[in-house]
């Protein structure tokens, strides 16, 4: 008998996903962008410049909290609107700023509305994606970060070296300013229904199935903050010209897999994407560790692309399916906060590390993590098989 497969790239799925590509494609064009124009501008030092990455993601990791219980407030469009105003006029903002403090405190607003925003569309996604092919949704949602990562950079340095700030400021703005008519013409979109009455005395601020995919989720960010903070400084170590093919090679593998895992995902479960995932991004850290050359660093950076875009998609996926329709914004806040805060330990904590051995040696300590993520995946499912061979013993 035919089973028709239900249809995933319906009008909403459509405008949501272009939607999310347009908002962090407008994060990864200024964000590469500021260091410079701040050490410039103001004057400012390297804590400073520090300054406008870590209160960025602090405000974003607060807000993701507050936007979460208001989604199940039934305050979706209001956290959306809002979240899309603010990051519009921060955006602007950046460009009216005259002094350093003017600046980061334009930052931290900013961060507030991305909070919002990327809390929000991820949650609305689920809802328009058929449940049985909510994998690979996630996977073809990804792609909108990963295309954004993968570009964004490479437009705003342009903009900002060839024809100034206040370009690359208005082209953001702009961006963000088409996001209103595809969001006004999305038909009608489920809301997270508020949890009963008798439940709410009963409701964990985190729940408890999120933890698993929450850990694994910080421990991959981790390694992710060792390769955006110190790849330059790994390559000007190694004697390595031209280490932005890292990227470029990381993000083509990433976008070429993320489907792929989804629909893996959905037939065989989580297990059988995570840990193959995690052993090719062990592998492609190993080699990075000792890449002497760009062919190598190219060839790592596939490894990782491809261990990468296999698990986070699936760790995204089986966070949702863990916990009641309810709580899904919750766990797309705990999501997109494991891996900020991965991200931001990971370059503090591998940056001690490299300052007390070497770059290379930082990569090492990298892989290990991922050591540490295939054992917490694979205990469980070991104490299972013991659980059902001893059931079979005792019949």
């Amino acid at each position: 008998m035919h089973v028709t497969k239900e249809k995933l790239w319906s009008k909403n799925f459509i405008l949501i996903t272009f939607s999310s590509l347009l908002v962090f494609l407008n994060l990864h064009m200024m964000l590469p962008s500021f260091p410079s124009y701040v050490k410039t501008t103001f004057q400012a030092n390297d804590f400073t410049v520090s300054l406008v990455v870590s209160l960025f993601a602090l405000s974003a990791i607060l807000t993701r909290f507050f936007a979460a219980s208001l989604l199940q407030k039934g305050k979706r469009d209001l956290i959306l609107y809002l979240g899309l105003l603010i990051m519009i006029l921060t955006t602007i903002g950046y460009f009216f700023s005259s002094t350093i403090e003017v600046f980061l405190l334009v930052r931290i607003l900013y961060g507030t509305g991305f909070g919002m925003i990327s809390t929000v569309l991820p949650t609305m996604v689920t809802y328009v994606i058929p449940p049985k092919r909510l994998g690979e949704g996630i996977g073809f949602y990804g792609l909108s970060t990963s295309l954004a990562l993968s570009f964004g950079p490479l437009i705003g340095l342009f903009l900002l070296g060839d024809y100034g700030f206040g370009n690359l400021i208005f082209f953001s703005t702009l961006i963000l300013l088409f996001i209103f008519p595809m969001l006004t013409v999305k038909k009608h979109i489920p809301m997270e229904a508020p949890l009963p009455k008798e439940h709410k005395e009963k409701k964990s601020f985190i729940p408890a199935a999120t933890m698993m995919p929450v850990t694994l989720n910080f421990l991959l960010s981790l390694t992710y903050g060792g390769i955006l903070s110190f790849l330059a400084l790994f390559g000007i170590e190694n004697h390595i010209p031209n280490v932005g093919y890292f990227f470029l090679a990381n993000a083509a593998a990433t976008i070429m897999i993320r489907p792929i895992a989804g629909r893996l995902y959905d037939r065989k479960g989580h297990s059988a994407v995570i840990i193959p995932g995690s052993l090719i991004v062990f592998f492609g850290l190993v080699l990075l560790t000792f890449s002497t050359n760009t062919l190598m660093l190219i060839f790592s950076a596939l490894l990782y692309g491809l261990g990468y875009g296999m698990i986070q998609p699936t760790l995204q996926s089986w966070l949702i399916r863990s916990v009641p329709q309810n709580q899904r914004g919750t766990a797309n806040s705990l999501f997109f906060n494991s891996l900020d805060l991965g991200i931001a330990l990971g370059a503090m904590v591998l940056g001690i590390v490299a300052m007390n051995t070497s770059y290379a040696s930082m990569y090492l300590v990298c892989a290990s993590f991922m050591i540490v993520f295939l054992i917490i995946n694979l205990v469980p499912l070991l104490n299972k098989e013991k659980k059902e061979d001893s059931l079979k013993a005792n019949v």
